[in-house]
């Protein structure tokens, strides 16, 4: 568990002296709408350093949040891991979107370095999925090096940031094992090898020419077993239910487990559906994130091309690997192209070439890859739509873009660069009255709805909880009520909603058995071996009637235990005993041999665990 954010927020209401203020409850929702607030910032900031002015920044914002419904879920799980820690992964995304300019001067590099590496760190101590999101960073930077597009030195200084975080990381979170055989661990040693091996051969030979087209293989395979040797000798359990659920998901593998099949049928966890697509048009940011994209993307292999071209014609024809000759003319140019090295320190707006500024380069593969996620998973989607938000406002406030745009279409009956500079004012300006007409009113609305949830049935079952139940008493049940029951009344429970550890999942399906066909011995012996004295059995779950039947709990557990049997689209089902949140209710042997009855609702029904059984009929 990352109790870290909580630490920090608690650490932050005594300081303050906020007791007599405000309630602790109020005051956490209020640090963590504040991060939102950073949050939005560092993009209004990244796409105003992209672009150049600040109405990309405006424009970032104002379909961040017309499109909060895709870009962030602050609205429903406030104390999600990644709303802690998502604002300073943008504060990060920042600070190296600087940092990779080419034009930079040294002050302005040193202050997005240290931010970079703050804001790294902090990233990686709110969130146990981090390293994996920096992972996919590591890689866009590693395939921006490997074009040539960026500046080696400053990659590799990421590396090293990556390195003092993960060791960091590593101790502050009680020698967590997670980081040691983590991808980007794996990566980062391996591109540092890379390094270190074309550091050592000698510039011009044919064994660092081979070195070079090898590059991503030796990398691949490096990482590769550099990771396997890892796991085998680091002992952890950490998230070994990803590889297994991506392995059930893209179909390598079938399985009956419950977890992976519940796992499965989490809408997070599925496709996108055709409604986010039609979301992100109807607020125009999709459109014309896809025009962004597709003029960038051909800007980048134009570069790419070119500095293929340059490398592979230019460079035997002369001894100087600094200078190239012109064919047959008697010229010699001389100019940094080694490789390693960006084509030209700057880019500008008369060149039309946005896609040879590395910082470009890099957003591009960043929101490729983050897409690709996205669509393979619904839930990925509060990592790439703020992006693609950022990107989409970018490019339309962006007169490099444009003018790139104008020097393909040869534009001459209107001076290009006067053209592009009105059109990045003028179409963010018109996108912006559109969106503040559609949208502002229903916004307004929306925020002038007061509502408040509340549920009669599980306010009864907390006060009597409060009032009636021992102090000692453990509660066992589902894993959403255990969490409710854990933060209003404070007693202990069984299991808790968390599902990035293989025994708390494990521990979760065994206290979902409650809801399976099995007996009342079985589930008698499960219960105590949690030491748990009450059960609580909910209707909701026991008496489920979903729109998709093969996901409800009862029948995931029916299939893992061998209760059902599909075949050619026919379930049959099969026990010799009835199931348990059924026959339990009946109040007959050997039920109540087990358990007493000692609280119920229309919604819940409570159960003493009996710690002397009686066998009497």
């Amino acid at each position: 568990m990352t109790l870290y954010p909580e630490l920090i927020a608690s650490v932050l209401y005594q300081a303050s002296g906020s007791e007599e203020v405000i309630e602790p409850v109020y005051f956490y929702i209020g640090i963590v709408f504040g991060l939102q607030g950073i949050y939005v910032t560092a993009l209004f900031i990244t796409s105003w350093v992209m672009s150049g002015t600040w109405l990309a920044g405006m424009l970032t914002v104002a379909w961040f949040i017309i499109n909060r419904t895709d870009t962030t879920r602050i609205d429903y799980s406030i104390p999600s891991r990644e709303n802690w820690a998502l604002p300073y992964f943008a504060c990060q995304v920042a600070a190296l979107t600087g940092y990779l300019k080419n034009n930079i001067n040294s002050s302005a590099e040193s202050f997005c370095y240290l931010l970079v590496s703050a804001a790294t760190y902090t990233f990686m101590m709110m969130w146990e999925y981090s390293h994996y999101l920096l992972f996919v960073q590591a890689v866009c930077l590693f395939l921006l090096d490997s074009l040539t597009l960026v500046q080696t030195e400053k990659v590799h200084e990421v590396y090293k940031i990556y390195l003092f975080s993960l060791f960091l990381g590593y101790l502050l979170q009680f020698e967590n094992p997670a980081l040691l055989v983590s991808p980007l661990l794996s990566l980062v040693a391996a591109l540092m090898l890379s390094k270190c091996l074309e550091m050592n051969m000698k510039k011009g030979t044919f064994i660092s020419r081979l070195l070079k087209i090898m590059h991503f293989y030796l990398v691949f395979t490096v990482t590769v077993t550099l990771n396997f040797l890892l796991k085998m000798f680091v002992p952890h359990k950490e998230n070994e239910h990803l590889l297994k659920f991506l392995e059930v998901k893209f179909g390598l593998n079938t399985t009956k487990n419950f977890t992976m099949n519940w796992l499965l049928c989490q809408e997070s966890l599925q496709a996108p559906s055709q409604d986010f697509f039609l979301r992100l048009t109807q607020s125009s940011v999709l459109p014309f994130y896809i025009l962004v994209l597709i003029i960038c993307l051909f800007s980048v292999t134009q570069v790419i091309f070119k500095r293929i071209r340059m490398d592979l014609e230019f460079l035997p024809y002369h001894p100087n690997p600094h200078c190239l000759t012109w064919g047959n003319e008697k010229f010699v140019s001389c100019v940094k192209i080694t490789l390693g090295e960006p084509l030209r320190e700057t880019v500008t707006l008369e060149d039309g070439k946005i896609g040879e500024r590395p910082e470009i380069v890099y957003h591009i593969i960043h929101t490729l890859l983050l897409g690709s996620l996205a669509m393979i998973l619904e839930g990925m989607k509060y990592l790439w739509t703020p992006y693609v938000c950022m990107l989409a406002a970018f490019g339309v406030c962006s007169p490099e873009l444009w003018m790139t745009l104008f020097k393909w279409l040869r534009l001459k009956a209107v001076h290009p660069i006067l053209l592009a500079l009105i059109l990045s004012m003028a179409v963010p300006t018109i996108i912006g009255f559109s969106l503040w007409k559609e949208f502002f009113p229903r916004i307004m609305t929306e925020l002038s709805e007061l509502q408040e949830f509340y549920d009669p049935d599980t306010v009864e079952l907390m006060m009597w909880i409060k009032r009636q139940a021992p102090v000692a008493a453990v509660f066992a049940g589902s894993p959403q009520l255990m969490g409710v029951i854990k933060l209003c009344t404070g007693w202990m429970v069984t299991s808790l909603p968390l599902y990035n550890d293989d025994d708390l999942l494990k521990r979760n399906e065994n206290i979902y058995q409650i809801y399976s066909k099995r007996s009342a011995e079985d589930i008698y012996k499960i219960l105590t071996s949690y030491k748990a004295s009450y059960l609580i059995i909910e209707d909701s779950i026991c008496n489920e009637v979903g729109p998709v039947r093969g996901c409800r709990i009862k029948d995931l557990l029916d299939i893992a235990n061998g209760h059902m049997v599909c075949d050619e689209n026919e379930s049959y089902t099969y026990s010799k005993y009835g199931r348990f949140c059924h026959e339990i209710k009946m109040n007959h042997s050997p039920y109540v041999n087990y358990f007493t009855r000692v609280y119920w609702n229309r919604s819940y029904f409570v159960y003493r665990i009996n710690t002397v059984i009686s066998f009497q009929s």
